[in-house]
């Protein structure tokens, strides 16, 4: 099949299926404006005093915590990103019965924004702060005003609800992503490498019928999905007729 054929057939199966689960990574972000952190042009590729995969560890925000803050300010918050066709396709499938879940990888909450109600956030989200001192919660737009490490009232550091390397995944938020892809008739995974584990790892419980990847560089699902789609992933999702 080529691209448009293949097209053609993943309409049809979202169309037939009742129990769909997508599975997303930092390219459903990219038509948003958001970079992916592995491209050619992303932030892994760019130069600064350290590596961003030390800068976003869990030791270096607890060592150099003001300059994780000047990084973290610069390079991962897009308070005004809004959501692309794809966001606004997996709402819609969603509110038809369609989609059972979104499990994304991504922490900018634009799923959310689009209007998805089941959505498991693998990594966090960076619209969720909290104290480490006293627990309160705290918003985005204050870690954004904050000159240098931002603080709670208490005196608190203020620390991102997100998971950065070193740090575990939430184990509610892991368990409810095993049970939607374990009972998915149909996965979709889109804008992902299947890089990072153990959120990659996942895929291994997926037993349903259809295995559909739509990803612009291959991934280490590729040769067990039925097909695979290398166009833009807005492009798709807005032709399947949600």
């Amino acid at each position: 099949m080529n691209e448009e054929e293949k097209t053609d057939r993943l309409r049809e199966l979202t169309a037939a299926c009742d129990n769909i689960v997508f599975f997303g990574g930092a390219g459903v972000s990219t038509e948003s404006g958001i970079p992916d952190f592995r491209s050619a042009d992303g932030l892994y590729h760019q130069q600064y005093a350290y590596p961003p995969e030390t800068i976003i560890s869990h030791r270096f925000f607890l060592m150099h915590t003001e300059e994780f803050f000047r990084f973290y300010r610069a390079k991962m918050l897009f308070p005004d990103a809004r959501p692309n066709a794809c966001h606004l396709a997996l709402a819609r499938m969603e509110e038809a019965g369609k989609l059972k879940a979104v499990i994304t990888q991504n922490i900018d909450g634009l799923h959310q924004k689009a209007g998805s109600k089941k959505v498991a956030e693998l990594h966090g989200s960076v619209w969720r702060n909290t104290c480490m001192k006293c627990g309160k919660k705290h918003t985005m737009y204050e870690i954004i005003a904050a000159e240098g490490i931002p603080r709670c009232d208490c005196g608190g550091v203020i620390k991102p609800d997100v998971v950065l390397y070193e740090e575990n995944l939430e184990e509610d938020v892991l368990e409810a992503s095993v049970r939607a892809i374990s009972s998915a008739e149909m996965l979709i995974v889109g804008g992902t490498s299947l890089a990072v584990y153990p959120a990659a790892g996942l895929l291994r419980y997926f037993r349903g019928k259809h295995l559909i990847v739509v990803n612009r560089t291959p991934t280490p699902a590729d040769g067990a999905a039925e097909f695979v789609l290398s166009r833009p992933i807005g492009e798709v999702f807005s032709r399947l007729g949600f």
